[in-house]
């Protein structure tokens, strides 16, 4: 049975990898990369920390997308990374410290945290024959490797943060990504965690999106948003909502 959003019928489903389809900005994967030796950082306080910060992130994507700030390349994850970590501390730490604690952090050891609904949203979508695409500003060496933990297939992954091509947000991007898949742009959807820079930014590129906010960090938005990838179909096929949206004005 095909796919469809709303009454509209759905080629491609182009996902964010990370906190999508694989846990990143954890409180676990910061207690690796800045205290693997304790002590324990506290939960609260660090979840707290990368929800504010992520929402900076967004605002500062929005901006670069918009004009209002240079675009947000591999340099500006960096420096939101840095300052992801100095908010976790509680306090700017010495330079060199918080360059080798980014590093790890972009390239953890070991076993990863997964999310149990990422597989079944993938085959879920195979067997509507749905073609299916990752995007990602991560830089590649990053996005391949969690993929490879994740056992997700490299061969998903559409674009990173590699300088060399255009890297989401922008328009170009995403329009790169569904010519990839053979798709329509009209007849694509984005999933990303980030309501302005992925999910309006693929609006502008002429895609459909669907925000995935796993931690109800955006509860004032009504409108095309699930809680879980369990629950992509249905959301889909429940198709566009026509109640008001109420998550404010774009970030300035």
């Amino acid at each position: 049975m095909t796919l469809t959003f709303g009454d509209r019928p759905v080629e491609a489903v182009l996902f964010d990898l990370d906190d999508v389809l694989v846990p990143f900005h954890t409180v676990r994967a910061w207690q690796w990369a800045w205290r693997p030796q304790g002590p324990l950082l506290g939960e609260r306080r660090v979840a707290a920390a990368l929800r504010s910060r992520l929402r900076a992130w967004d605002r500062r994507r929005w901006q670069g997308l918009t004009g209002q700030a240079p675009p947000a390349d591999l340099a500006a994850l960096y420096e939101h990374l840095t300052a992801t970590l100095h908010a976790i501390a509680g306090h700017p730490l010495p330079a060199e410290e918080s360059q080798a604690v980014v590093r790890r952090f972009l390239h953890p050891a070991g076993e990863i945290e997964r999310y149990s609904d990422a597989a079944g949203a993938l085959e879920m979508l195979r067997a509507r024959d749905v073609r299916v695409g990752i995007l990602t500003h991560l830089p590649p060496e990053t996005a391949r490797w969690l993929l490879h933990r994740a056992g997700i297939p490299e061969e998903l992954l559409l674009g990173t943060g590699e300088p060399s091509g255009p890297v989401v947000p922008e328009a170009k991007a995403f329009r790169a990504a569904v010519e990839r898949l053979g798709a329509a742009a009209s007849r694509s959807v984005f999933v990303g965690d980030l309501l302005w820079s992925d999910v309006r930014a693929a609006h502008r590129a002429g895609l459909l999106g669907i925000l995935l906010d796993r931690h109800d960090a955006w509860p004032h938005v009504l409108t095309d948003r699930t809680a879980a990838l369990g629950s992509l179909e249905a959301t889909l096929l429940a198709g566009p909502k026509t109640a008001e949206e109420k998550e404010g004005p774009a970030p300035a």
